[in-house]
């Protein structure tokens, strides 16, 4: 399991906006080359949201389905990524003054990542959900400014 916490200068309802809009998670999900198709109740519990991840050539389309959807307070999604098989990705925010304490919880589910679970791939898993909470914590704190 990787866990990452950032304190994001805005509240949680700004930075909610931003996980509410499925088309704009290629803005900040660390890998994402294009998100091709969201579902327009995202991110109701059963919504899907198709995206091609990779690098450069390599790439393949991963689907994320919302399995847990409490608006403002947390929102869990199931990513699938053929042959990698899937994983549990927990995002809690919590009311910090007038920000935002956001967690990550990464854990794999099914596929080759169980069995690759532990260091160095918790490691690595991490360092990337660290970039992206820094993406999503530019965004809100841009946004929150521009509506200031």
């Amino acid at each position: 399991m990787a866990r990452n916490r950032r304190l994001i200068l805005s509240s949680p309802s700004e930075v909610w906006r931003l996980l509410s809009d499925g088309h704009r998670y290629g803005e900040w999900v660390t890998g994402t080359q294009q998100v091709l198709a969201a579902d327009p109740h995202w991110p109701e519990v059963g919504a899907r949201l198709k995206v091609r991840i990779g690098a450069g050539p390599m790439t393949l389309d991963d689907t994320c389905v919302v399995r847990i959807c409490e608006p403002l307070n947390r929102l869990e999604l199931e990513a699938k990524a053929a042959p990698f098989g899937a994983a549990r990705i927990a995002m809690n925010l919590l009311p910090w003054g007038g920000n935002t304490l956001f967690t990550l919880d990464w854990h794999p589910l099914r596929g080759p990542g169980t069995r690759m679970h532990g260091l160095p791939v918790d490691y690595i898993v991490s360092v990337r959900n660290g970039m992206m909470l820094t993406k999503l914590a530019r965004i809100a704190v841009r946004e929150h400014a521009a509506g200031a």
